[in-house]
C-alpha cells in the first residue's frame, strides 16, 4: 500500500510538472492565444467584406505549429474551401528558393560575390549602359563603368530594365522578349545581354530579371539544367513534392484558382486558361524569378530550412554562415534610389530576400522586427523568417493586382501586435 501511495503520488508530481512546463513554455511564445484570434478576426474580415475569395495562414514558431487556418475558397465559383493541402502560384517567392540553389555553389568555392557576371557567362562582356534619347528619339550609349557583378544579380542592382515606359529602352526590351515561355535560359541570357543597362551596375536598386540570369549562371556553373539542380539539392532534400514549374492533370484540382480585384469587395476569376498558363503547360523556361507553385507546408518546410541556418530534419541545405550572409543588408548607403522597396519598410536587401534593418517609425509602416527577412510574390503571397523570435510564417492567397488591401500590413499587425513608439528617456 505505501509503495502504491508513493507511486501515485510520483505521479502526481510528474503530471504537475509537466504541465507547468507546458504552460510555461506556452507563456513565453509571442503567437498565444489572443493573438490566434486576432490573426483569425484579422483574415475572415478580408474574405467577409468579398476583398478576398480564400486565404490561409500558417506560423511556426521555436518550432511548434502555434498557427494555421484558412478561411472562404480557392475556387469561390465551384465552393472549394481553401485548404491545407491548396496549391498556390507563388510567383517571385520562387526567388530566394533560386538564391538557395545559387549559394550552394557559392559554398563550394565555384564564385566569389563580386566576380563580374561575364566571367562565367560571356553574354554579358561589355555592356552599354542608356543615356536617355538625342532629339531624333535615338537612344544614347555609354560604357558600363564597372562590369555587373555576381552580387549585383543577388541584389537587384545590375541595371537590366524592366519596365514599359523608358523612352527607347523599352522598346528594345519588347522586341528581345527575354522573358518568352518559348526559350530556354541560355537564350534568355543572350538576349538580355543584348539590351543596355538601364543605369550603371551598383548605383540604383531596380527588379528585374537578375534572377532570372542567377538560375542561368547556376546551371552554366554548375553544367546542369537548372531545373534538375534546385530538384536535387534544394526540393528533393527538402521533400518539396508541391513546389515545381509543371502541375500535372492529377493536382489541378488542388489549385487555386486566381482573382482580380475591380473594387472594393468586387472580384473577378481570372480564366484558369490564363492564370495558370506557366504551369499547366511545360515551356522551355525554367526562370529563376517566378513559375514555381507551392503549399503552405512546402514553403514552410523552406522557411524552417532557414530559420534553422541552412538545415531542417536530415537535410543540411547551407551552412549556417551562408544563411547569415544572404540575411544581412547587401545594399550600401550609396544606393539611395530605390524603386518602391521602402514600401516594405525600413529595409535593404541580401541575397533574394528584403531585409530589416530599423523598426518601424510609424503605425503606417509595415510591421516586424529587425533582422527579420522576407518575400512576397506577385499574387500577394508572403513569407518572412523572424530569426529573434524564431518565428516563420506563411501567407497564401491568389489576387490581383498585388495587395491593393494592405492585408499583408494587417496580417503583421496582428502577429505582432499594431505598432507602438518607443519611449526614450
Amino acid at each position: 500500500m505505501k509503495h502504491l501511495f508513493l507511486y501515485a503520488f510520483a505521479i502526481l508530481i510528474f503530471s504537475s510538472c509537466e504541465k507547468k512546463q507546458t504552460e510555461d513554455t506556452t507563456e513565453t511564445l509571442l503567437v498565444n492565444e489572443q493573438v490566434r484570434a486576432r490573426i483569425d478576426s484579422t483574415l475572415s474580415s478580408f474574405v467577409e467584406s468579398g476583398n478576398l475569395a480564400g486565404v490561409s495562414a500558417l506560423i511556426f514558431e521555436k518550432d511548434q505549429e502555434v498557427y494555421y487556418n484558412a478561411f472562404g475558397y480557392a475556387d469561390r465559383e465551384n465552393q472549394v474551401k481553401m485548404d491545407r493541402n491548396t496549391i498556390v502560384q507563388i510567383y517571385s517567392m520562387t526567388k530566394p528558393i533560386t538564391g538557395t540553389a545559387l549559394m550552394t555553389l557559392y559554398e563550394e568555392g565555384k564564385f566569389q560575390l563580386d566576380d563580374p557576371l561575364s566571367k562565367y557567362a560571356p553574354e554579358f562582356a561589355d555592356m552599354k549602359v542608356y543615356d536617355g534619347v538625342d532629339e531624333n528619339g535615338n537612344i544614347k550609349l555609354v560604357d558600363a563603368d564597372r562590369p555587373v557583378t555576381i552580387r549585383d544579380i543577388t541584389r537587384h542592382t545590375a541595371g537590366f530594365p524592366n519596365r514599359a515606359d523608358i523612352p527607347g529602352l523599352s522598346e528594345i526590351l519588347a522586341e528581345k522578349d527575354p522573358r518568352s515561355f518559348e526559350i530556354d535560359l541560355n537564350e534568355m541570357a543572350k538576349r538580355i545581354g543584348e539590351i543596355p543597362l538601364w543605369f550603371q551596375p551598383g548605383t540604383q536598386w531596380e527588379y528585374g530579371q537578375s534572377v532570372d540570369v542567377q538560375a542561368f549562371l547556376v546551371e552554366r556553373i554548375a553544367g546542369v539544367p537548372y531545373k534538375e539542380y534546385v530538384q536535387t539539392h534544394v526540393l528533393d532534400p527538402l521533400k518539396m513534392n508541391d513546389t515545381r514549374y509543371f502541375v500535372p492533370e492529377s493536382d489541378r484540382a488542388r489549385m487555386s484558382a486566381s482573382y482580380r480585384r475591380t473594387g472594393e469587395g468586387q472580384l473577378e476569376q481570372m480564366p484558369n486558361e490564363e492564370a495558370h498558363k506557366f504551369n499547366i503547360n511545360e515551356w522551355p523556361l525554367t526562370p529563376g524569378g517566378f513559375g514555381f507553385t507551392s503549399t503552405l507546408d512546402d514553403y514552410m518546410t523552406f522557411a524552417r530550412m532557414l530559420v534553422h541556418k541552412g538545415e531542417f530534419g536530415e537535410a543540411r541545405i547551407l551552412k549556417p554562415e551562408t544563411v547569415e550572409l544572404m540575411s544581412t543588408n547587401q545594399l550600401p548607403d550609396s544606393v539611395s534610389e530605390r524603386s518602391w522597396l521602402p514600401s516594405k519598410g525600413n529595409v535593404g536587401f541580401g541575397i533574394d530576400f528584403a531585409v530589416r534593418v530599423a523598426p518601424p517609425k510609424s503605425a503606417e509602416e509595415m510591421n516586424g522586427i529587425v533582422g527579420e527577412f522576407f518575400w512576397d510574390g506577385a499574387a500577394s503571397t508572403l513569407f518572412w523568417v523572424d530569426p529573434v523570435n524564431e518565428i516563420t510564417a506563411v501567407l497564401f492567397v491568389q489576387l490581383f493586382p498585388y495587395d491593393q488591401i494592405k492585408l499583408h500590413k494587417k496580417f503583421k499587425d496582428a502577429v505582432y501586435g499594431k505598432y507602438q513608439p518607443s519611449v526614450s528617456n
